[in-house]
């Protein structure tokens, strides 16, 4: 080692004797490296060339950095305590490292106490430039490449990866952003482990074996190369790096594979890398040449490495700090105020550099393009490349999406899809079943006594079949019914079902599983395959048989406001006919006849009384109008109610069954048992059942009998069984919200994506023959025409409103023109009450229009002789001419004819 620090002295003796002109101002400049790692040597050889060529480059500079190199020896102590003798003893004006996170994380602060600019290709995300504007990362924050890895496994649809990450803040640090990148693309993270670096490769291979046993075959490793090496190796002694498997390492590698040997290559063959894209430019390999010899010459005990993209960038960044320090002015150093304008123009400049745009903004390096490699051979191979623009493409500048050809583990080119079914299984999914024994139809399970093998038949088996043969990829299965210690009854409910799923008991179950919110908690689900809902079973009755049934035609609403009508337009058409026809008048009791006959006789059109105003005919003309409208409309709704079978549901709503007290039936086992209690029916009205033959005996004897009033089930077991007896049940309006029958899968399972798609395309193509292959012969019954709604008000609104409309019209056009006639009364001196009864008595008397005279008898019944005495009639216009003293009444004796 001190032959090392006399080297560094003479070295930059020699510089300054090259460089140095007298008028130069020297600014001391830490290093802190890792001096016994092949990095920190790395690096060192990238700084010291990085020096001596920029001042060969401008010569004209008035600034000379002058580097003082510390060992940090891998230790954040020995960081901080090089930081702080750099800071306080050779009054460094800025600090280029160290190298690692932790080390990084100690230096930093003292950097933003000591106002004193720390350069570090730290690329923790922890580690941020906005939190401290001493701090300037010359790498790129880890986090970026979480998108192009992110893009990456899209591109390739795996729904679940497993995260293998280095302990320390350079492992641990990335573990949440790479979680929320996952989930933006609908990938989920199953599956975290974390390697020490000091742990044993035995810890390593165990860790491993747990792995191997999870479905999961897409692994996302965030290490440096040192451990990575070991690890890798693990995995190969494992049979993980076989066909199905899939390795995606992070950049922190991807860009050190260089440092791996021979063997740690082989270990690693079809793995998948990101890492920020450096154009290849004559510049960077003659740079690369100078470099090697350098490097050599410095440390010949060590063996020779390729350098990397750390030290490109470092190169670069020296270049950077060094054009910084020259903007800044001679007398500004030596009062000591350059501070504020150096750590400016250190955190934000831009140029052309070895790693191509070397642009850096408040004192984070930008980064735009990702290389995609693959581990093949003894070396790497890009297969594409990823931008913000163009996403992934096989070229820089190409719109082509998508990626060469790739190798994966087990050197096949066939794209793993990710998962596999958990070794543990032997690759045998067990699918858990419910045991029906009355709905056959859905899903039957017959066990076979002489092979002791379930044999699975059913509506909801075939479609699970249908789906797994659409799959991309074969999928080999068992069926294990969910019985109990017999071995042929059910050990549950289908809740039970699905939590002895969600325990690990099954790797799916398939039936008539509905989906329901509170299973989604515990379980996955496809979509579904089914009608979704629940609705409600009831007798039917006819009502030809009901003694009442010529009331059915019209609502009871519509039957008030016709007889309404009917007394309404009598009513005005005794009042315009009073005075003008002698058929109108006599008694009290004889006039409401007359009203209500007459009115009512329209409706037959049998009336005879002969009319003599043209106001009453108007009226009756219109009425006449709407009778005919009303009795067609009631004829033809009668004749369809007794001559079409009406099949009129018993109940229409839940509600009225749970007030009177009645009880319902429900599937044995199914959700709606819960369901119904929710909704407020107590148990001792809940009657479960087991087969479509139960429903039918339980609804004929009715709750009174022991049976119920009702069935609620879902919509699928309704239709099949309304369609075995559809001339007794009806089903009314769905009463519950469900979205159908799926198949479950634990939480998180990767096949849920692959059987929805799989279910999709059945569901267009093959649902529908597999539906009538079960269900055909059920459906061939077909149900008689329900009940017709009755007529309402809504259908007559118009005819009410013409009718009611003429009839006060008339009445109106009446008294207006009887007040005109009477206006002499309505001048006179009289009180009020005078008034309004002479009103009434010149209403109520007889006016013949002239064709007729008045008889004794007439006279006795509708007038008196004190009423004859105080008016009198002008016979020859009708015109009452007021009071008079004295009148002369002649009484004609009339004979009959």
């Amino acid at each position: 080692m001190k032959l090392h620090f006399i080297f560094v002295i003479l070295m930059s003796f020699l510089l300054c004797k090259v460089n140095c002109k007298p008028n130069m101002i020297k600014v001391p400049i830490g290093v802190i490296l890792d001096m016994e790692t092949t990095t920190g040597k790395m690096l060192n050889t990238s700084i010291s060339i990085a020096i001596r060529e920029f001042y060969r480059k401008h010569d004209n500079y008035s600034s000379l950095i002058v580097p003082h190199l510390r060992d940090s020896k891998q230790n954040d102590v020995e960081a901080a305590s090089a930081a702080i003798d750099l800071m306080k003893n050779v009054k460094v004006t800025a600090i280029l490292g160290p190298m690692t996170s932790s080390q990084a994380d100690f230096v930093t602060d003292i950097g933003y106490n000591a106002k004193v600019p720390i350069v570090s290709v730290a690329s923790s995300p922890s580690l941020s430039p906005d939190r401290n504007e001493y701090f300037v990362r010359s790498a790129h924050d880890s986090t970026a490449q979480l998108e192009p890895i992110a893009e990456l496994i899209k591109h390739f649809n795996w729904r679940e990866v497993v995260f293998v990450f280095e302990d320390g803040e350079y492992g641990r640090g990335l573990v949440p952003y790479l979680s929320d990148s996952m989930w933006t693309i609908g990938t989920k993270v199953t599956y975290q482990t974390v390697v020490y670096p000091s742990v044993s490769d035995d810890w390593i291979l165990a860790e491993l074996y747990k792995l191997k046993t999870m479905q999961t075959r897409v692994f996302v490793v965030h290490m440096l190369p040192d451990l990575a090496k070991r690890f890798f190796d693990r995995v190969n002694e494992a049979g993980m790096m076989e066909d199905g498997y899939v390795w995606i390492v992070t950049e922190g590698l991807t860009s050190r594979l260089c440092y791996l040997d021979r063997k740690a290559s082989d270990s690693m063959q079809g793995v998948l890398g990101v890492k920020p894209y450096i154009p290849k430019s004559d510049e960077l390999i003659a740079f690369e040449r100078r470099w090697k010899h350098e490097f050599r010459s410095r440390y010949q005990e060590e063996d020779m490495m390729d350098l990397d993209m750390s030290g490109i960038r470092l190169y670069d960044m020296v270049f950077g700090l060094a054009m910084a320090l020259e903007k800044t002015t001679t007398l500004e150093f030596s009062t000591g105020k350059s501070l504020v304008s150096l750590v400016s123009l250190t955190r934000n400049f831009r140029f052309d550099g070895l790693s191509g745009d070397f642009h850096m903004v408040n004192g984070q390096l930008q980064s735009s393009v990702y290389e995609i490699l693959n581990v093949i051979g003894t070396g790497e191979k890009p297969v594409g490349f990823w931008s913000p623009e163009r996403g992934i493409s096989k070229k820089l500048n190409d719109e082509t999406n998508g990626l060469k050809p790739v190798t994966w583990p087990g050197d096949t080119h066939i794209i793993p899809k990710g998962w596999v079914v958990p070794a543990s299984n032997k690759n045998l999914l067990k699918i858990g079943v419910p045991v029906n024994s009355g709905f056959d139809l859905f899903i039957n399970t017959v066990f076979d006594p002489e092979t002791g093998q379930v044999v699975m038949t059913g509506f909801c088996v075939d479609v699970f079949k249908a789906v797994i043969d659409a799959l991309p990829y074969a999928l080999k299965y068992e069926f294990i019914p969910f019985v109990g210690s017999d071995g042929k009854s059910p050990a549950g409910s289908y809740d039970d079902l699905v939590l002895n799923l969600s325990n690990g008991g099954y790797d799916a179950v398939i039936g008539d599983i509905t989906i329901l919110a509170d299973r989604l908690d515990k379980v996955s689900f496809t979509l579904p395959y089914t009608e979704a809902g629940v609705s409600l079973v009831v007798p039917i009755r006819d009502e030809r048989k009901s003694a009442w049934i010529f009331m059915r035609p019209l609502e009871k609403e519509l039957w008030i406001t016709i007889g309404a009508f009917f007394v309404y337009t009598g009513f005005v058409v005794w009042v315009i006919e009073r005075r003008v026809n002698i058929e109108f008048r006599g008694p009290a009791y004889k006039q409401v006849g007359m009203l209500l006959w007459f009115s009512f006789s329209t409706l037959v059109y049998a009336h005879r009384e002969k009319l003599m105003s043209n106001l009453s005919r108007f009226v009756v003309i219109v009425w006449v109008f709407v009778v005919l409208v009303l009795t067609s409309s009631y004829t033809a709704s009668l004749t369809s109610t007794l001559t079409v079978k009406q099949l009129r549901p018993t109940y229409t709503d839940i509600n009225e069954i749970k007030r009177n007290g009645e009880s319902v039936g429900y599937k044995e086992g199914s959700f709606v048992g819960n369901m119904l209690r929710n909704m407020g029916f107590k148990d001792s009205q809940l009657k479960n059942y087991s087969t479509f033959e139960e429903y039918d005996n339980a609804l004929k004897l009715g709750s009174k009998k022991g049976g119920v009033s009702a069935i609620i089930d879902e919509n699928p077991y309704v239709h099949v069984f309304l369609a075995k007896y559809c001339t007794m049940y009806t089903m009314t309006a769905t009463t519950n919200k469900t979205a159908g029958f799926g198949f479950a899968f634990p939480k998180g399972s990767p096949l849920v994506h692959d059987v929805s798609s799989a279910v999709l395309q059945v569901t267009e193509k093959q649902l529908m023959n597999i539906t009538n292959h079960w269900f055909k012969e059920e459906a061939s019954c077909d149900q008689q025409p329900g009940a017709k709604d009755a007529l309402g008000m809504d259908s007559f609104k118009g005819v009410f409103l013409i009718a009611g409309l003429s009839s006060t019209s008339a009445l109106a056009l009446f008294f207006s023109i009887f007040v005109y006639q009477n206006q002499e009364m309505w001048l006179s001196q009289d009180s009020f009450s005078q008034k309004l009864d002479f009103i009434a008595k010149t209403f109520d008397v007889f006016k013949d229009n002239g064709s007729r005279k008045v008889g004794v008898e007439e006279l006795n019944n509708n007038t008196s002789s004190s009423n004859l005495a105080s008016s009198v009639f002008h016979q020859e216009d009708g015109m009452f001419s007021g009071p008079v003293d004295h009148v002369t009444i002649q009484v004609v004796q009339t004979t009959a004819n």
